[in-house]
Formats: structure tokens, sequence, C-alpha cells
């Protein structure tokens, strides 16, 4: 490791314990012994012994900077998996991360857009409405016609801080795949490799805006999910502008329920958000934390979902999706054996996998969670679990559904939020159904007609002249086939002539050698002359079939 990484390294040490956080090292012998190690080597005590241990890790992962940030606010989404003291102070990190000055952020959009602001906008607030770990929102009016939009723009001096992490990241991946082999099937470098596109990738608000264009496009009319418009005249790669909207943010429980929302229909709606995003338009929203989903006014009882922050998406290729179908409905079923080929069958475990083996592991992981009603068991825990059981298999994960696998978490994290006894499995399961169908089914046919049918129409016309030409290239190639036929019928009898010809030489020139010995006079020489004759004759053969050839 480099002495800046070293030096990176003792600083996340430095903070983590100057909040306490060897707090949540579970009361272990060995854990005990690690924390008391650390309090010797750093000389470093809880420097926030008055605040809770909730809020000292929120403000530990904020101080150490959007990697890790982002870290704490997927944690925030499973409210199953902490208590609620600690995943009520997680949830302030999506979008109640500490501001930068307003006049930087407004200094940093007149340099994007190229002079003064009020040239373009009224009523800019310097105060901003939003801080995340990547970007700042501030509001303002489009001066052209008053239109009320979001101005977001980058923090300042960001991608030193996230490179920073990134390499020490990899460092650290690098030595874990080293040192403990079971950890080289996780594929540490790959994911932290995903995991860096996926940051770097939300510093450029170009590639945001684009991709926010894109999911309004496929949700057009939809009364599911609502994604506010682009004003694209005034984007750049560290400004972005958008229209302003209003609704109930989804993490604001009392406020839905104030609004008398449908929270079954609103989580419900959720869920189909996701498996329509990745099942029919391969496009997906990758950042669904309750600080990028707002919930509309109107219609509370037909409610409607608000996406923002479309920075990060997920991309499925055909055989990505046909596969996750296939393993969920699998899943659905309970079909354990169908599952075990899967996972041989994607390449998700070696392809020498015994299958029985696998199945009966799956079945023993799984049948005691399916022993529960299903609107009680997450679908992250069986996740989980199956990985555990798999990794025994040698299984190794796959970079590119780690964030498919993410925003999963994330939906139904804010699912049971919303509607505690949301039967996932349920929600799902008919929509995969159907996917399905469309897919191997006559629907499948029906489809793939529909797609070809413009291209068949254009080539209409030209179909007689096709047909024609293809009958004369039939004709041309079957009298090229005559011909080469002839030429190899001519070449075998040449090359059996020629070997009748070498053996005739050879026979009359052990002729010619016997008579030789024996001293008979003018035969051995017309023998010898007969032989040479022949095998000339053998060798010019031999020839013409090399020029035909």
């Amino acid at each position: 490791m480099t002495r800046g990484e070293w030096q990176r390294l003792y600083h996340i040490q430095s903070v983590l314990l100057s909040y306490g956080l060897d707090d949540l090292l579970p009361d272990i012998e060995k854990a005990n012994k690690a924390r008391k190690f650390r309090k010797a080597l750093f000389w470093i005590k809880n420097q926030h012994p008055d605040k809770l241990l909730g809020e000292r890790l929120r403000l530990a992962l904020q101080s150490l900077g959007p990697v890790w940030i982002k870290f704490g606010q997927m944690m925030s989404t499973r409210r199953d998996l902490f208590p609620p003291h600690i995943a009520d102070q997680l949830a302030l990190l999506q979008d109640k991360v500490e501001s930068f000055d307003g006049a930087l952020a407004k200094a940093r959009m007149e340099e994007s857009l190229g002079g003064p602001l009020e040239n373009w906008f009224d009523d800019f607030d310097i105060e901003p409405l939003a801080s995340a770990s990547i970007a700042q929102v501030h509001t303002a009016r489009l001066k052209e016609n008053g239109r009320e939009v979001v101005l977001k723009v980058i923090r300042p001096d960001i991608l030193p801080v996230i490179k920073a992490d990134i390499k020490l990241m990899y460092r650290l991946a690098r030595l874990v795949a080293r040192l403990i082999p079971d950890a080289r099937r996780l594929r540490p470098v790959e994911v932290v490799r995903e995991y860096e596109k996926t940051l770097l990738d939300e510093l450029n608000l170009m590639r945001e805006a684009a991709n926010a264009i894109q999911l309004r496009r496929n949700f057009e009319g939809s009364p599911i999910l609502y994604v506010p418009e682009v004003i694209t005249d005034y984007c750049s790669e560290h400004l972005m502008v958008s229209e302003r909207i209003y609704g109930i943010q989804v993490s604001d429980i009392e406020g839905l329920k104030a609004n008398n929302t449908n929270m079954k229909l609103l989580a419900e709606r959720g869920v189909e958000v996701f498996f329509t995003q990745v099942f029919r338009d391969s496009f997906f929203h990758a950042d669904m934390h309750p600080g990028n989903v707002f919930v509309a006014y109107d219609n509370p009882q037909d409610p409607q979902w608000i996406g923002l922050d479309c920075g990060i998406v997920g991309v499925l290729n055909r055989e990505d999706k046909r596969y996750l179908a296939e393993n969920f409905l699998a899943f659905f079923n309970r079909d354990y054996r169908k599952v075990a080929e899967l996972h041989v069958d994607s390449g998700w475990v070696p392809a020498d996998t015994n299958v029985d083996e696998f199945e009966f592991a799956i079945r023993t992981v799984c049948e005691p969670i399916f022993a529960k009603p299903l609107c009680e068991i997450s679908f992250g825990h069986v996740l989980l679990n199956l990985f555990n059981t798999a990794r025994r298999f040698n299984m190794e994960v796959q970079p590119q559904l780690v964030l498919l696998q993410k925003t999963l978490l994330y939906v139904e994290g804010l699912g049971r939020q919303l509607y505690p006894q949301l039967d996932l499995w349920d929600t799902a399961k008919p929509f995969l159904e159907s996917w399905m169908a469309r897919q191997v089914g006559p629907q499948a046919v029906i489809d793939a007609v529909k797609a070809k049918a413009p291209f068949w129409a254009e080539r209409l016309p030209e179909l007689p002249e096709l047909i024609y030409e293809g009958l004369q290239q039939h004709r041309q190639l079957n009298h090229k086939v005559d011909q080469l036929y002839t030429n190899f019928k001519k070449q075998k009898q040449r090359a059996n002539r020629a070997k009748l010809q070498f053996g005739m030489g050879a026979t009359l020139l052990i002729c010619g050698t016997v008579l030789y010995s024996h001293r008979v006079e003018d035969l051995p020489m017309v023998a010898v002359a007969g032989g040479m004759l022949f095998w000339l004759l053998g060798w010019r053969t031999l020839q013409r079939n090399e020029q035909e050839s």
C-alpha cells in the first residue's frame, strides 16, 4: 500500500473510533480483544459520548465521504435488519447530508452556464432544497415562462475523495482475495470495479439527464410512475435543470396516511414498477432509496410514484433477464431442482457441480423459511441464505447483477415500510409468469412477427427480383458443382493411371536389375528404359492433376 492509502486507512479507523463505533462489535472475546488493540494503537476514545449509537454511525459515515454515505443509504432501506434507533438515523443520509455553501453552488452553476444566473432564472434560493452525497439541489424559476425548476449541481472537489477511497477499496479487495481463498468466489475486485463505475457515472449530470429522459419516455402516461421533465437547454456535466415536483416523501408514513393514501396499492405498485423496468424495459432505476422516491398528492386512492435522481441505472441483456425470471419463478414454485440447474447453466457454479447435492443443500436452507406465510418472508433473506449455501459449491458473484440485487433490497425495504404485510412473492409472480409466457409462448411468435413486419414490408417489392436472382445463383451453383464433380472424376482417373504407370515403371526397373544380375545382354537396358518412361508418364499425369485442381 502507498503512503497515501495508509493515511486514508488510518483516517478511516480514527473516525470510526472517534465516534465510538467499536460499540458495534459483538460482546465476545475476539471482538473485545480487537477493540482493545485498536484503542491502544490509535489512542483515540469516543469523542461523542453524549450522542446515541445511531447518530454516531450516521455522522461517521457522513464525515468519511460519498462512498460511505452511499453504503449508509443502502443500509437505511433494510429496517428489518436494524433496530429503529439506527435505521432512523441512517435514513437521514438519504437527503439530509450536510450541505455546502450556497454561494459556492451558485458560482459553479454560473461557471457551467457561462454567465450570471439571473440571465436565465428568477427567485434563486441560496439555501439548498436538498443535499446528498454527490450533489446539491436549489430551487428557482425560469425567466422565460416562470416555471418552477430545480437546479442540481455537483459538489466541489469531490472527485479526488472518491478516487482515493476507491483506490483503497481496490487494494483491500486484492488483499482479501489473496489472503482468503474463500473470498475469491465473491470476486471482490470486480465488485469494486462495478461500484467505481457507478459512482463515477453519477458525477456526470448529462448522463443522469439522459437516464431521466429515457425513464420518463418508458413510463409516459403511466399511472404508476412519474419522472420529472429535464430542461435540456441548461444542462451540462456539472449542472442539471428539471421541473420541480411536489409530493410526499415515501418514507413519510404519517404524511401518506394523513393524505388517505392506499398503502397496500402503493406498496404493490412499487414492486410493479421495479419488475416492469427490469423485464419490460431492461432499464431500471438502481438508486431507489426513500430520498429519491415521492408519492403524488393527487388521487391518494390511486397513488402514483415519483422517481428522482436517475444517476444510477441498471441495464440487463436478454440472457440475464431470462435467467432471472426463471430463477424467481423456480423460487416461487419451490422448484429447488430448477434453481440448482439454472445456477449451473448460467455459469454461477462450476459445470461439474453435483446437481443432486446442490439441490438438497438449497432445499435444506429454503424449506424452513417457506414454512412461514409468504408475507412474512424477506426475499432479501432468502437470497442471502441461498448465496451462503452456494458458496460451498464454489459460486462466484456476478458483478453485472449487483445493482439489480441492491435495487431489489431497496424495493422490498420500501414496500415493507409502507405496508408490512406486503407479499412480494404474490405481487411479483403473476407479472413474471406473464412475461415468461410472452417470451416462449405463442405471443412470443406474434411479437417477433410484429417486430420484423416493417422490414419485411420494405423488402416485399424486391421479392420477385430476389427470387429470380436466387434461382439464377442456384442454377450457376449446380453447374459449378457438376463441373467440379466432372473434374474430380477426371483427376481420380488420372491418379489411378499415375499409380499404374508408377507401378509398371517400378516393375520394369526391378526386372532390369534382376536380368542385369544374371548377365542377360540388352534386356536389362530395355527394362530400365521402359521403367524410366513409365515413371515419367506417371509424374506428368500428377502434374496435370495439380494444375487443374
